[in-house]
């Protein structure tokens, strides 16, 4: 053996492989360099990923960043051993947040802690990272794998990811022009998306089983309904932000409705939703049935259907909701924003 190349056998025995590490960067490179736009200066290898502003049009840059998990939707991609698109669920939670105050999403970069490096799956989970910020627009400019036998089994591991966007000071989109009257347009999500998923489990008595059990009403097996990826909407909320019509936009995601709706509402107003409008993925009627749970738990647990809602200037809508669908969004009229206090108030 070459004494100049990294290795360590005691290291190995111990758990760790560095070797590992270093095939598992090979074979992501492919998946990160389908990420490059401009501004990127580096590759991925080194102690920081670089990245070059571009402030063309900006007069007041404000930098926006956004962090988050996949949670214990993890679980499901275990039991299935799927891994190549969990880490859409892991940009989408970042990058979604960050569109809400109207910023465009810059780079990202991930964070896996695994129990044992296999590098084909590591490569896989990266795959899906890769794809998340090819939705998003934004690149893939670091990341950080760590292998921790002892702390987490073999088999399992925990992914997390950051972003940083940018967005002009003067079109902030922050809840400050929102008024009673405004129109609330929801977007449709794709599922459960990457929230509840501790109920989810619960509910459904999570197992190898049930994973494989295939419904009709869903088309596909109960797994691969709840590893559907989380919807990335920073290109169409992107769109409708520029038609200046767009007053606030609130990420659906844990808490449902009555948590994350009225975070974008100023004081004395509230969100009129009706309920016949909302239109509920079968997933959410399965786990409801099953886990015998409250409707208005389910509002305020799940997107149940709803992964975006906007309040958007009234006279505007149309345009609104024209930008949404050329941008392959399925766009819903919920209700309207109404003086007074109670949050939300579905009808």
């Amino acid at each position: 053996m070459n004494e100049n190349l990294s290795h360590s056998q005691s290291y190995k025995d111990a758990g760790v492989d560095v070797t590992a590490g270093y095939r598992a960067v090979e074979l992501m490179k492919s998946h990160v360099a389908r990420t490059t736009i401009p501004g990127v200066l580096t590759g991925i290898g080194g102690f920081g990923g670089l990245f070059e502003l571009d402030l063309e049009g900006i007069r007041r840059p404000v930098l926006v960043s956004g962090t988050d998990g996949v949670g214990t939707k993890l679980k499901i991609a275990f039991l299935m051993d799927k891994h190549d698109t969990i880490g859409i669920d892991c940009v989408a939670m970042c990058v979604n947040d960050i569109v809400c105050c109207g910023a465009k999403p810059l780079f990202f970069l991930d964070y896996l802690a695994l129990g044992k490096n296999i590098p084909e799956k590591v490569a896989s989970i990266v795959s899906g990272v890769a794809e998340g910020c090819v939705q998003a627009g934004c690149a893939l400019i670091g990341g950080e794998t760590a292998e921790m036998p002892g702390f987490y089994p073999a088999e399992e591991y925990d992914l997390a990811g950051y972003s940083t966007g940018v967005v002009d000071k003067d079109a902030i989109v922050d809840g400050s022009k929102v008024q009673a009257g405004d129109v609330l347009i929801g977007l449709a999500s794709s599922g459960v998306h990457s929230n509840g998923y501790s109920l989810v489990r619960k509910a459904l008595g999570i197992s190898a089983g049930t994973v494989a059990v295939r419904y009709d009403a869903l088309g596909m097996t109960l797994g691969e309904a709840l590893l559907t990826p989380t919807r990335i909407y920073v290109k169409a909320a992107l769109a409708a932000v520029k038609t200046g019509a767009v007053h606030a936009i609130s990420h659906i995601t844990g808490g449902g409705f009555y948590e994350n709706i009225p975070r974008m509402l100023p004081e004395g107003t509230y969100a009129s939703v009706e309920r016949a409008a909302v239109k509920t993925p079968p997933i959410f009627d399965i786990i409801q049935q099953a886990g015998n749970i409250p409707e208005r738990d389910m509002f305020n647990t799940f997107n149940m259907g709803v992964g975006m809602v906007m309040a958007v200037e009234p006279a505007k809508v149309d345009d609104v909701m024209a930008s949404l669908k050329l941008e392959g969004e399925v766009p819903m009229v919920l209700g309207t924003v109404e003086a007074g206090e109670g949050g939300v108030k579905l009808w």
